[in-house]
């Protein structure tokens, strides 16, 4: 089970089809903490069931994502910095173009739950709380620069202060909820406070340190409950509209109970009993927290065809067959073949010497493919860039796993 599991999300991800509101494609801070905390746990069990070489894939895996979280969803040099006095943030969900080129921050994506077809918003100007979860599965610290700063514009946009305490919106932006004039949702809205992330942040707020911070989200959380306890899936966030029986900071005319949000009141709780959070994946933390290993790859696949490499990469070249990889660093007249490794979960690798290539040289390569004995027949490229500076592991000396 472990093993097909793993082997689709190394075939699939990291873009997903759907964030986690099951809404818009692209990469997703929330989805890909999990992913990458997944396949760490998948690698443990293959130490255990000694497939060594299968843990090490995944692991290196893991590391490709987690060290690409920055260039595919942290912008910096935006509006936003300027009008919210910082140097970046992570946003909601990244278009999948970004990770092939990001050289334009100005790429417009259509939210799915926008009717008119002719709207669409710059992907730099959707954040969401699902950021926390960088921290939440042990990828970023709490003090991490950039997840601080990212909180500072989380609040500045999505958190409203009700009569019980404060909530935050999925996104700015959100259609799904009820209309300004109480009027039930129907396809369109606005969207409401959602009392599942007033423990999400109560549990960030406890990474951080601020216990007593933690404990009164608790208690906003569980002022949201009806009379009979149940948790909504939202709350109405702004004046009493009595004629839709919706009151500040009470329950909005959503689903109740939402188990999703019991589930995270359960989990909070126990938490604050241990001190910390009880159900933090213990190996991103090690890797990427204490060890701070930073990967010396990138990956180019035919479902994500990166279009730049930083200087001293190694580029791995990933196939769903088995493949002769033919590239050159230069012109064909001198040219190097690279066979692909069967990973055992429907995954061919080759990693290609081009850590000691400079920065302007371009990487051309095509495949040839012995099962049916043809040619791809269509070269690809793949540009050698300055050194990126805004990786993980930045304010301290990074352990970079060797090729």
């Amino acid at each position: 089970m472990v093993r097909q599991a793993a082997g689709y999300l190394v075939r699939n991800g990291p873009v997903s089809p759907q964030d986690r509101w099951e809404e818009d494609p692209g990469y997703s801070p929330f989805t890909i903490a999990a992913e990458v905390a997944a396949l760490l746990a998948a690698a443990d069990l293959a130490d255990a069931n000694r497939e060594e070489s299968l843990a090490t894939y995944l692991r290196e895996t893991s590391d490709v994502w987690n060290t690409s979280i920055e260039r595919w969803m942290y912008v910096t040099g935006t509006n936003w910095c300027r009008k919210f006095g910082v140097e970046g943030y992570y946003v909601q969900v990244a278009p999948a173009e970004v990770g092939e080129n990001r050289s334009s921050l100005e790429e417009n994506v259509h939210p799915v739950n926008l009717r008119a077809a002719e709207d669409s918003r710059l992907f730099t100007h959707r954040v969401s709380p699902g950021a926390f979860a960088l921290v939440r599965f042990g990828l970023r610290a709490a003090d991490d620069p950039r997840i601080r700063d990212t909180a500072k514009v989380i609040d500045a946009l999505l958190k409203v202060e009700t009569p019980v305490g404060p909530t935050w919106h999925r996104y700015n932006g959100d259609v799904y909820g009820e209309h300004e004039d109480g009027a039930p949702f129907d396809g369109v809205g606005i969207g409401r406070g959602w009392p599942l992330l007033t423990g999400e942040r109560a549990h960030y707020e406890l990474a951080a340190g601020r216990l007593e911070d933690s404990k009164r989200l608790l208690g906003t959380l569980e002022a949201y409950s009806n009379d009979g306890g149940l948790l909504p899936e939202q709350v109405w966030d702004t004046s009493d509209i009595p004629g839709y029986a919706l009151r500040f900071g009470q329950p909005s005319g959503s689903a109740m109970p939402l188990v999703w949000a019991h589930a995270e009141q359960l989990k909070l709780r126990r938490s604050l009993r241990d001190g910390r959070i009880f159900d933090l994946p213990p190996q991103p933390v090690r890797r990427y927290l204490s060890e701070r290993i930073v990967s010396p790859r990138m990956v180019w696949r035919f479902n994500h065809k990166i279009r730049s490499l930083p200087a001293g990469k190694t580029l791995r070249i990933e196939t769903l067959a088995p493949a002769a990889v033919h590239w050159t660093a230069g012109d064909w007249n001198a040219y190097q073949d690279e066979m692909t490794h069967d990973v055992g979960l429907g995954i061919h690798f080759a990693d290609l010497a081009t850590r000691a290539l400079p920065e302007g040289k371009e990487v051309r390569f095509t495949f040839y493919w012995p099962v049916t004995g043809n040619w791809e027949g269509v070269d690809f490229s793949v540009r050698i860039e300055p050194e990126r500076r805004d990786e993980p592991g930045l304010n301290e000396t990074p352990k970079v796993e060797e090729a």
